[in-house]
């Protein structure tokens, strides 16, 4: 077995899917040029008979996985996950959602964090465009070894999966041991004066900010919200209940993603202030990934911020 804690989302990705492949030979894979950085390349070396390089066609390559899918085979479609939601979307809609294949797409290079690739690399539409498929579960890991646990999960699982990776490697939040279940969040810190939200990348981020708001007398809880659909509102309506405040933190636009996700179960079910780390409407600059997420306020020190806010308004 693979250590996987100190891998990145798409090395850990690559490397259970070798171990996935030896265990399902029904299990196809498919990228678009650039299995070097997804990492699918491991497959491609070990079953090269089950490897399909499409090129520069990724809209091709997901119609070629749906029918695939509807052979019976378990098609793994890999590529950025800016050209798996934007330049594929009609593909996607068409050829897999609406005839709910079992096509798993699985995008790395999510978010600002692929940084000095600049805007036109940059995925923060991919949660909402994926979000608007019904059908589909979408699943955003926190670290390494989430994402292994979640790609196991969607071989399992029959039906269309999104899984969005990143670049660099995200700093770890569990284990070894740790065990993924759809549609439901993990409470990753206690507390009972409001609740940080968060997906991906920002759940490390929500800890840290977290445990640096007990030192100022504040008892904030961290929920791990991995899977975007299916949603787990029971999750998000028992925080609200028992901690009367949300912050909700993702490396994605402010609209469309978890924080639009959240809000549509509070403002239903309980009402309480909230309030949302992510990008305003505009599109990041080539730059490094850390001085992305500075520049656009995905930081601990913003949901720090945001979560005294929220606070102050419950006390009202």
């Amino acid at each position: 077995m693979t250590a996987y804690a100190d891998l990145s989302t798409r090395e850990a990705y690559g490397k259970v899917l070798v171990e996935l492949g030896s265990e399902h030979e029904d299990i196809v894979v498919l990228d678009a040029d650039l299995s070097r950085s997804t990492m699918t390349k491991y497959f491609a070396e070990k079953f090269p008979e089950r490897f399909i390089q499409c090129g520069l066609a990724e809209q091709n390559m997901m119609s070629i996985a749906a029918g695939l899918a509807a052979t019976g085979k378990i098609p793994f479609v890999s590529t950025f996950a800016v050209f798996a939601a934007c330049r594929c979307f009609d593909q996607v809609r068409v050829c897999v959602a609406q005839p709910k294949l079992n096509v798993k797409v699985v995008a790395t290079h999510g978010g600002i964090t692929v940084g000095e690739d600049g805007a036109s690399h940059h995925a923060i539409e991919d949660l909402a465009l994926y979000c608007s498929l019904p059908g589909f579960s979408v699943v955003v890991p926190a670290d390494a070894i989430e994402t292994v646990e979640a790609v196991r999960a969607a071989v399992t699982t029959e039906g269309p999966f999104y899984v969005r990776l990143g670049r660099p490697k995200f700093p770890p939040v569990y284990t070894e041991g740790y065990r993924f279940n759809l549609g439901k969040a993990v409470t990753m810190r206690e507390g009972k004066d409001a609740t940080v939200i968060a997906c991906g990348i920002m759940v490390s981020k929500a800890v840290e900010a977290a445990n640096s708001l007990a030192s100022q007398g504040i008892d904030c809880r961290v929920l791990n919200m991995p899977t975007l659909k299916p949603l787990d509102e029971g999750a998000i309506i028992e925080v609200a209940t028992q901690t009367g405040a949300i912050v909700v933190a993702e490396e994605h636009l402010l609209h469309g993603g978890l924080g639009s996700r959240v809000a549509q179960v509070v403002a239903r079910e309980k009402p309480v202030p909230m309030s949302f780390i992510g990008i305003k409407d505009v599109y990041a600059k080539s730059g490094k990934p850390d001085e992305l997420l500075q520049k656009h306020g995905l930081t601990a020190e913003a949901i720090e911020q945001a979560v005294k806010a929220v606070v102050a308004k419950k006390a009202k």
